[in-house]
């Protein structure tokens, strides 16, 4: 019986996956998957630029050991981040959560750097960590050279393999708590700063049921989205690489992926 579902299961996924792109225009890679099957997918292998959808591995390495009262002090080289970044001080200290929801919700470059730091030492052990752990995961179409995303040589990955960072990522619960928020607000420890910030994901508040992961833009990678959703049982994940029209797209892609895990026999 065991094997004959497995069989039935299978079967499905492939029909769906035989369709014709109902989004030909989305994206120049995407991989959507309901309850973690796959639907509907272009171009899953290609090796794309993932901008700050990498800062999902860094999330992950963070919560494989979650701490999140343990502290934090910005370095000068964190501090100097460059791209999105929220302006934190060298010197200043911060508790890992509040740097996770950071780098997570306004995907500030200077928190990222300091959480790569923090766990590992510099930078260049913490990528080193990345690219292990993209192995362990079977992530064979990725490798980071940077831990928060910023366009350089060799730095890439496929919808396929964030689709497995993204379901490997939502095992911890801590992450959904921090990407469904709207707003977040942060404070130093040892100085009297506090910084305010909108998620920058346009779904979360706006679309019913959506509770992350990830945006991220940069000019060689353009528009790329990890969107996760929960409607009753029902689960639905979007990865897009290289985007146009992004959250309108997301949109229609996730009310479709809905569609059809309702009308699944």
């Amino acid at each position: 019986m065991r094997l004959l579902l497995g069989l039935l299961l299978s079967c499905h996924t492939l029909l769906a996956l035989a369709q014709p792109d109902p989004f030909p225009e989305a994206a120049t890679a995407y991989r959507v998957e309901v309850d973690g099957r796959p639907v509907w997918e272009r171009q899953a292998n290609r090796r794309l630029p993932p901008a700050s959808l990498t800062k999902l591995m860094t999330v992950l390495l963070v919560l494989d050991d979650y701490r999140p009262q343990a502290e934090v002090t910005i370095s000068r080289t964190a501090a100097n981040e460059t791209g999105s970044r929220l302006g934190l001080r060298n010197g200043d200290s911060f508790h890992v959560e509040d740097l996770l929801a950071a780098a997570l919700i306004h995907s500030a470059n200077d928190a990222c750097r300091a959480l790569a730091e923090h766990i590992a030492g510099s930078e260049a052990r913490f990528v080193q960590r990345m690219n292990r752990r993209a192995r362990e995961l079977g992530m064979r179409g990725t490798r980071f050279s940077n831990a928060c995303g910023h366009d350089t040589p060799g730095h890439y990955s496929s919808v396929r393999d964030l689709a497995l960072l993204a379901n490997e990522s939502l095992r911890h619960r801590a992450l959904l708590e921090l990407t469904a928020k709207q707003q977040v607000k942060i404070s130093a420890l040892n100085a009297p700063r506090d910084y305010r910030f909108a998620n920058k994901n346009a779904l979360i508040g706006r679309y019913r049921g959506a509770l992350g992961l990830k945006s991220g833009y940069t000019p060689r990678a353009g528009k790329c989205l990890i969107a996760y959703a929960e409607r009753g049982p029902t689960r639905v994940l979007l990865v897009m690489l290289h985007g146009s029209d992004r959250w309108w797209d997301a949109v229609d892609i996730l009310d479709l992926a809905f569609d059809h895990a309702r009308a699944a026999p």
